[in-house]
């Protein structure tokens, strides 16, 4: 009866196939007996393989969480051009919704055809899981990875190392695409795929390959560094080092691809293992230069000369054909080349330089820092010609008083008080060009006097300067070239205008001192301190009077400010040896005395714009 019965029912199962009036009678009697005896998930159903059929919705949400749960929960490996990373799927913003996927299921096995054909199933319908994803938490994670794991391109490059030539291996460049990143992580989540991730990335490929980088290095980097080169000036010999030529050697990118040597010449020439030897067989040109004959005219005092010099182009000519060969083929001779001197005998008398149009000295206490800033900027000052028309400056013509520029530790003002620092002691320099330009009657553009008086100098025609704030500014008006002397010793310098006078005399006149302020008192400590005198502030007003023909055709006045000098004590730690000194021309502790400025007036005045220098002066 068993065997008939399962017939029955198959005769039963096959026959609204062929009665067309049963078929309605039949589905609904099959589709009541699925529901009496299945669960809520049909037979057969699977997640990932994790068998869920015949179970019922709670069942199953506790079946995937403990099939699949440590799975959703494992770090990703993820693959960002050459790199790997691993993140946990909840810093990715991703995790296995199981509520969503049992419905998911539920809804594959629902309606009448698939309940009943849920009862003659014999394979299994795999439902795919449902990704939750909190796409702010994504994207947060994914600009994380962007910025952690980004590499920037790298071209391939040739350094020179102590003689030794190294190459850089040239890297790509990779960011990853964040957009495409978020899209990527979800499709690959809970995938079977046991491989890492790999997110879509940028490349940007160096503009110096690998291939490139090796043929610079065979073909130039390494026969330069093989070994010395001789160099032949003017008959005198000398070897360079592969350690100092590659000092001074590179290898650029070219634009093309290519790497090329580019060798400083400038440098290798100025080079301790270079200059000496160049030194001994050039020599510069020489200016030629006006100067006064005993009766007060002027003559050219030297005629100057043409130097000799080995330039940076030649050295260079010379050196770098040199450093792709071997043996003695790495010889040769450095050119020497005839430089002229920026002013001739001839420009010289060409000038019309008739007479000296005015001259000042300022006399100084000795001091080892002031003979080498002073003479320095003397130096630099000499041999200036101001054509008609054309502005001289002192911060132009001198530069910034650093060491690279010639210049040590000395005595300046800073905020209303001594300090050491670059450059001090030039004021002396700046007070004499001051005092030159006045009495020369050309037109002031630029000028500030100390913030407090120093009792040296003239009061109310004296002058400091300041790199990058205060400059000593005038402009030729007087129709004619005017060339600069400028001269200096360890206790004194002059300076004189040459040219031709546009007024017979100007004459200074000073006013009394007006608005006197007293001294304070301060305490300082420290390396930098030093002792200071004090003296009073005041108020002073300098003329200048422009003479023509017997008779005043000008006048102006100049009112200067200055605050007190306080006084000034450093306790014992603080007062560095030789700290006396920080008051020039004052003894610490004697009374100030009046003012006897050394000057040798002779001809004209200038005007100032500016009479009050504030902060740091040298």
């Amino acid at each position: 009866m068993g065997r008939v019965r399962s017939w029955t029912v198959n005769r039963r199962i096959a026959l609204p196939v062929t009665v067309g009036g049963a078929v309605v009678l039949g589905l609904g009697g099959l589709y009541g007996t699925a529901l009496a005896v299945g669960g809520d998930i049909d037979q057969g159903t699977r997640v990932l393989g994790v068998d869920l059929g015949g179970m019922s919705r709670a069942e199953a949400r506790r079946t995937l969480t403990r099939e699949l749960g440590p799975a959703a929960a494992a770090p990703i490996t993820l693959k960002i051009g050459d790199r790997v990373e691993k993140a946990d799927p909840a810093a990715l913003g991703l995790s296995l919704d199981t509520e969503a996927t049992v419905d998911s299921a539920v809804r594959a096995g629902s309606g009448p055809v698939a309940v009943v054909g849920s009862l003659f199933a014999s394979g299994s319908r795999e439902v795919a899981p449902v990704i939750g994803m909190n796409e702010q938490t994504a994207r947060a994670a994914v600009d994380r990875l962007g910025r952690t794991t980004e590499q920037q391109v790298r071209d391939g490059a040739i350094a020179f190392d102590h003689g030794t030539a190294k190459s850089v291996t040239p890297l790509p460049g990779v960011s990853l695409v964040e957009d495409k990143a978020v899209d990527t992580l979800r499709a690959a989540y809970l995938k079977p795929d046991k491989g890492p991730v790999v997110l879509p990335v940028a490349r940007t490929e160096p503009r110096v390959g690998a291939e490139e980088t090796g043929r610079a290095m065979r073909q130039f980097a390494e026969p330069a560094m093989s070994g010395p080169v001789t160099l032949t000036v003017a008959g005198k010999r000398m070897s360079i080092t592969p350690t100092v030529l590659g000092e001074h050697l590179k290898m650029r990118a070219d634009g093309q691809g290519r790497l090329v040597p580019d060798l400083d010449s400038k440098s290798l020439l100025a080079d301790p293992a270079v200059a000496p030897t160049i030194d001994a067989v050039t020599h510069p040109p020489r200016d030629a230069a006006p100067g006064l004959a005993a009766d007060g005219s002027v003559v050219i005092a030297d005629q100057g000369r043409a130097g000799r010099q080995v330039t940076q182009e030649t050295l260079g000519q010379a050196v770098l054909p040199l450093l792709t060969r071997s043996g003695a083929a790495r010889s040769g001779e450095v050119a020497t080349v005839a430089v002229q001197p920026e002013l001739t005998a001839d420009e010289a008398r060409r000038l019309g330089i008739k007479e000296k149009v005015s001259s000042f000295t300022v006399e100084f206490p000795a001091a080892p820092y002031r003979t080498t800033n002073i003479g320095r900027a003397v130096e630099l000052i000499d041999g200036s010609v101001v054509m008609p028309g054309q502005e001289w400056s002192f911060n132009r013509t001198v530069g910034e008083r650093t060491p690279e520029n010639g210049f040590v530790d000395g005595i300046m003002i800073n905020d209303g008080q001594y300090v050491k620092s670059p450059g001090g002691g030039v004021s002396a320099v700046a007070t004499t060009m001051y005092n030159a330009a006045f009495f020369a009657g050309v037109k002031p553009v630029e000028h500030g006097a100390h913030s407090f008086y120093i009792e040296r100098y003239p009061e109310g025609r004296e002058a400091t300067v300041a790199w990058g704030t205060l400059d000593l500014r005038w402009l030729n008006d007087s129709g004619h070239p005017l060339y600069i002397q400028a001269r200096s010793t360890d206790t004194s310098l002059t300076i004189s205008f040459l040219g031709t006078k546009k007024y017979d005399e100007i004459r200074a006149t000073k006013g009394p001192r007006t608005n006197i302020t007293p001294p304070g008192k301060r305490t300082g400590s420290g390396e930098t301190c030093e002792v200071q005198t004090p003296l009073e502030g005041f108020d002073v007003t300098v003329g200048r009077t422009f003479v023509q023909g017997g008779k005043e055709v000008k006048h102006e006045d100049f009112k200067t400010h200055y605050t007190p000098r306080d006084e000034v004590t450093c306790t014992p730690e603080g007062a560095p040896e030789g700290a006396q000194e920080a008051s020039p021309g004052v003894t610490p502790g004697a009374t100030p005395q009046a003012p006897r400025p050394s000057q040798t007036p002779s001809g004209t005045a200038t005007n100032e714009a500016r009479t009050t220098a504030q902060g740091r002066a040298d």
